[in-house]
């Protein structure tokens, strides 16, 4: 067994169209234990830390504009290989050819935006779970 936490965000979209309960109902309906939540208003410096590996890419403004537009809801989720799992029920990043079944494939569509808006964010490994969630879970 390996024991995980990851974040999850749920992102301005999800919050804006009222889907913060179904994403939590999908996590806890996968056995997974929701360890931490809060909703928060992110601001420019704390985007800034979690998304300094795109610092310098096109996208990386808008996609601080977007996560800066309404607040969002942080999750620290817990349970054996959380991580790959989360990633597995959120599908693939782009919500137009995400499966069906996943929050992305069921819930998200392009809207059409500088930025995909597609819903959440969940760690990509141990490590960056860890660095995230000091980031929003000080």
């Amino acid at each position: 067994m390996t024991l995980e936490r990851t974040l999850i965000l749920v992102k301005p979209d999800g919050v804006r169209r009222g889907l913060v309960g179904e994403i939590i109902r999908r996590i806890e309906a996968k056995g997974y234990q929701i360890y931490a939540l809060k909703m928060m208003t992110a601001d420019r410096e704390l985007l800034t830390a979690h998304y300094a590996e795109h610092e310098g890419k096109p996208f990386f403004e808008p996609l601080v504009e977007f996560m800066m537009s309404g607040p969002i809801v942080a999750i620290v989720a817990e349970g054996n290989r959380v991580i790959e799992g989360f990633r597995k029920l959120a599908g693939a990043t782009d919500p137009t050819v995400a499966e069906p079944g996943t929050i992305r494939g069921d819930l998200a569509r392009d809207q059409g935006t500088k930025v995909v808006q597609n819903l959440v964010h969940g760690s990509d490994s141990p490590e960056s779970a860890l660095r995230e969630i000091g980031i929003f879970f000080n």
